[in-house]
């Protein structure tokens, strides 16, 4: 018996010394260029195995900077959460090594998942940070990004965010920078856009119940809409709503103009999809969250006219947008996760530059200590000019934008095409 129980122990030692040195592979995605975003959520999903390993040594001992990717990969933000590491990944094969000290580093992206929940955020925000990272990029959607930031900050590591525009994001977290423009700039641009562009005087505002991102945009936009002379009816959902026929149809009872939908992915589809069977003659208008291609295609498919405000237009950087295209091209999961063809969202643009951003932040710092790479993020000298402009961070955190594209669905093409660069003027 004692003979038995020797033996197991060896076998159940020989096991663990072998979970062990392969549990970066099980967490981590490295700079190989073929990786894709699905093996990243199957990665997210095994992290929580190895919270107990001692990650240090592979952070510094080995030359290794980890970068912790916290993304909506599942739920209603999980296909702008894709595109948004589409973004992350295509940097990193770009730009796989920084140099520090004299030292060049391999860059690891490890991925977790929130779910596109906030009841899911502050553990995928905890599985990060973890893991040793140095910085953390993400989230696509406000609100996970308010329900996990304590948990970040309280690590002390620097997050940045690509594409959260709420004001909370930054508001009260030293930890959290953020590289898009704000709410209340967007909702300014879009009630500007609609009352001067579009003639617009009556507007039907809808957003999800408890979303902070929903509402909190469509806040700013009847404010300013009202100020310049306008009307608006507004309405929330439920969590879970599929059956948008009523809301619209009391967009047409009420004669409105438009439509403002500023919702995620998976809702502004189906409001879309329903429209366009209900052959509803009106405009939809959205945030920057309908920025995507699936989006688009319901749009065309249902020959509504979309327009939305974003932070970047195909063709602004015809170098950018070939290279990207390209690497997009070379593996199908790619495609996939973009959307199902390689129209270059604005969210993946934004994820290249935030990347890009994390490392003009450790080579200024000059450090892979997170506490100097916060440092140097929060320094009133750091800047970083990206594809999408000068990125210049203000005492709260935030960019300081001044300017976004308006896009239009066009049925012709099956593609986005400019409407507008507008300000707040």
């Amino acid at each position: 018996m004692k003979k038995f129980i020797a033996i197991m122990l060896v076998v159940c030692m020989a096991l663990t010394l072998c979970a062990c040195g392969s549990s970066s592979s099980s967490t981590t995605t490295t700079t190989d260029s073929s990786a894709s975003t699905s093996d990243t959520s199957s990665a997210a999903a095994d992290t929580s195995a190895d919270n107990g390993s001692d990650d240090s040594a592979a952070a510094t001992g080995d030359n290794v900077i980890r970068i912790g990717i916290y993304e909506a990969m599942t739920g209603d933000n999980g296909a702008g959460g894709k595109q948004e590491i589409l973004g992350y990944d295509y940097a990193n094969y770009l730009t796989p090594t920084v140099t520090v000290g004299g030292v060049e580093y391999t860059i690891e992206m490890v991925y977790a998942d929130n779910g596109s929940t906030v009841d899911k955020a502050p553990s995928a925000a905890a599985e990060i940070v973890s893991q040793d990272v140095a910085v953390v990029l993400g989230s696509y959607g406000s609100s996970v990004c308010i329900a996990g930031g304590p948990t970040i900050g309280d690590a002390g590591v620097a997050a940045i965010a690509a594409t959260s525009t709420n004001p909370q994001v930054t508001l009260g977290n030293d930890y959290y920078y953020r590289i898009c423009f704000l709410d209340p700039f967007q909702g300014t641009v879009l009630a500007n856009y609609a009352a001067s562009e579009l003639g617009a005087t009556s507007v039907y505002c809808l957003g999800e119940l408890g979303n902070e991102y929903d509402t909190g945009l469509i806040s700013y936009f009847v404010q300013a809409f009202e100020e310049l002379g306008g009307t608006v009816i507004s309405d929330t959902f439920p969590t879970n709503t599929s059956d948008f026929s009523t809301y619209i149809n009391k967009a047409i009872t009420n004669d409105c103009d438009l439509i403002f939908c500023p919702v995620s992915v998976t809702y502004s589809t189906q409001i879309l999809n329903m429209a366009g069977s209900m052959g509803a003659d009106m405009i939809v208008l959205g945030g920057d969250t309908l920025d995507n291609n699936s989006v688009l295609a319901s749009a065309v498919e249902g020959n509504v006219d979309l327009r939305i405000t974003t932070f970047y237009q195909e063709g602004a950087d015809e170098e950018f947008d070939e290279g990207f295209r390209a690497w997009l091209n070379e593996d199908s999961t790619r495609i996939t996760n973009n959307g199902g063809n390689d129209i270059i969202s604005a969210t993946s643009v934004m994820g290249f530059d935030a990347y890009n951003t994390a490392i003009a932040a450790i080579q200024y710092a000059d450090s892979v200590d997170p506490a100097d790479i916060k440092a140097a993020l929060a320094d009133p000298d750091f800047s970083y000019t990206g594809v999408t402009g000068e990125i210049i961070f203000d005492e709260n955190g935030d960019a300081q934008r001044d300017s976004a594209f308006v896009k239009m669905a066009d049925a012709e093409s099956g593609s986005w095409v400019l409407g507008a660069i507008q300000t707040v003027g």
